[in-house]
């Protein structure tokens, strides 16, 4: 326990409860689960950049999804993974203050690309004979761009008002990361405002990105009953079906972890809500993008096949 007059500059993470043998457990699940996180969303950059039939903008920002979901597990999941083996473990303040920026920042670059696949969508099925110019290779570009700089620099402010408190309760986190309402938890100081500020920021990113989502795919929608035939229909659908799932599955759970007016929430519900967005959303994307998208399965093999072939010579 610290002093009334001191703050933390360093935390102890508490992690999972449990015994050894059920950390032993949730290791060796989290580390495969991490894995096929990991090479999956890989599988998905290689492919989409060596092959031209993929060379459209739906899967160059499918790329760019795939590269923010590694990045976002990254940041937590070898440290909780690390954890599960060590009786304690121990995190600097600049370390913590390092790995909650790179998470609000790539999280919320994220939301910003989801919207934009979802405006992406729109134009393919309610503008398809002026899509190639709407969504020209400048236009995709620069859309992604702004995702990812306004996702870094919307999360300055946040960031630094939290390690402005005093840390002074105790440097006990109940977590298995550097969670912001855990860490409010620790202050000695009035933090309303702070959680305030930083529920209308978190309003402002998740619901005006779902919104823009709602918009577009309200106009889909409409536009896809309007087609003729029923082969039609599904055949429009199919192409905005697995950006829509994916939607459903993070904005559900960013809603539930960050867009209420009090942040320090009980340690139960804010792990598990963190391992949705953390652990189960970034091993679904390979699989919710892939395994019904024919194109994508076509040009993965003969991707395998002109590299058995490579191998052979």
């Amino acid at each position: 326990m610290l002093g009334n007059y001191s703050s933390a500059t360093k935390f102890f993470l508490l992690g999972f409860p449990g015994t050894k043998e059920l950390h032993h457990i949730l290791f060796a699940t989290f580390l495969l689960l991490y894995s096929v996180t990991v090479l999956g969303n890989m599988l998905i950059i290689i492919v989409v950049h060596a092959d031209k039939r993929l060379q459209s903008p739906m899967y160059f920002f499918l790329g760019h999804l795939s590269v923010l979901e590694i990045l976002i597990t990254s940041v937590a999941v070898p440290y909780m993974l690390q954890g599960l083996l060590r009786q304690t473990q121990i995190i600097s303040l600049s370390a913590c203050c390092v790995q909650l920026y790179l998470y609000l920042s790539l999280g919320s670059s994220e939301l910003i690309l989801l919207g934009v696949m979802a405006v992406d969508r729109y134009v393919a099925v309610c503008n398809p004979l002026r899509y190639n110019v709407i969504m020209s290779s400048y236009t995709c570009t620069w859309m992604v761009t702004v995702s990812w700089v306004v996702g870094f620099l919307f999360q300055i402010w946040p960031v630094y008002a939290t390690f402005q408190l005093t840390f002074c309760k105790t440097n006990l986190l109940d977590h298995f990361y550097c969670d912001l309402g855990q860490l409010f938890k620790l202050s000695c100081e009035n933090t309303l405002f702070t959680e305030l500020i930083l529920f209308l920021m978190a309003v402002f990113i998740i619901v005006g990105s779902m919104i823009l989502t709602i918009i577009s795919y309200t106009y889909i929608i409409s536009t896809i009953l309007k087609i003729p035939s029923a082969s039609g229909r599904r055949k429009a659908f199919s192409t905005c079906a697995s950006h829509f799932t994916y939607v459903v599955i993070g904005y559900g759970s960013c809603l539930f972890l960050y867009v209420k007016p009090k942040q320090t929430q009980a340690a139960e519900y804010n792990r598990v809500v963190s391992l949705l967005v953390l652990v189960v959303e970034p091993f679904l994307n390979p699989f919710i993008f892939t395994l019904r998208n024919d194109k994508f399965i076509e040009a993965f093999r003969d991707g395998v096949k002109r590299s058995c072939q490579l191998l052979k010579h």
